[in-house]
């Protein structure tokens, strides 16, 4: 059976990067866990590359690689401070992940993201928004900035308003190539409703 990957929104980054026509070569911040979704570049002939800081999900994704037979090039790293050359790939994203940091480091590792991308290159960044019904849950440490419970540990998560990214800089020295503002209705298994915010960006170098 092929792999089912569940990240759906890095599909429509790969419609994206299919059709521009640069070099596939790609890189993913936050790129470990059970599931890396560089498999899905990697089934598409791009070159992958990825970093996370976390030792359990690059042995996680070590696994992963081991039990498909895939080599995604994932390092520990920390994207504040990319081990790469300037300019070394043509597109860049964090699925889920850069949001787990203060606004202040977010700003910094975009900063980094935009350092290691070709002129023209593409980049995807998602941020859970003011919508997401964890926006005001936890410990407040900074503006939208709260620590939550999650996997045994307080982890620390950033809610975005829904221009506050663009408002403020965040995205200095990139265009704006796609931009969705989504919330997602369901419900747990145990019958409660749970409501999901994000805002997903596709960013273009210029």
């Amino acid at each position: 059976m092929n792999q089912i990957y569940w990240q759906n929104q890095l599909f429509t980054f790969l419609l994206y990067t299919e059709g521009k026509g640069l070099k596939k070569k790609i890189l993913d911040c936050g790129a470990g866990g059970k599931t890396p979704p560089l498999g899905i570049f990697k089934n598409y002939g791009y070159e992958t590359h990825g970093v996370d800081c976390s030792e359990n999900a690059l042995e996680k994704a070590a696994e992963f690689e081991k039990k498909h037979n895939l080599n995604l090039n994932i390092l520990k790293g920390d994207m504040r401070n990319l081990p790469f050359k300037d300019r070394e790939f043509s597109y860049a994203y964090s699925y889920n992940s850069i949001f787990h940091m203060s606004k202040e480091d977010i700003k910094t590792s975009i900063k980094e993201i935009h350092r290691v991308l070709t002129k023209g290159g593409y980049a995807f960044i998602n941020f859970p928004s003011c919508n997401d019904e964890r926006a005001t849950v936890g410990k407040k440490v900074g503006k939208g900035e709260y620590l939550q419970f999650e996997f045994g540990e307080d982890v620390l998560h950033s809610y975005f308003d829904i221009n506050e990214a663009e408002d403020n800089g965040f995205f200095e020295g990139f265009n704006i190539i796609m931009k969705e503002n989504s919330i997602r209705n369901g419900f747990r298994q145990n019958g409660d409703k749970v409501t999901k915010g994000y805002i997903d960006y596709i960013l273009e170098k210029k």
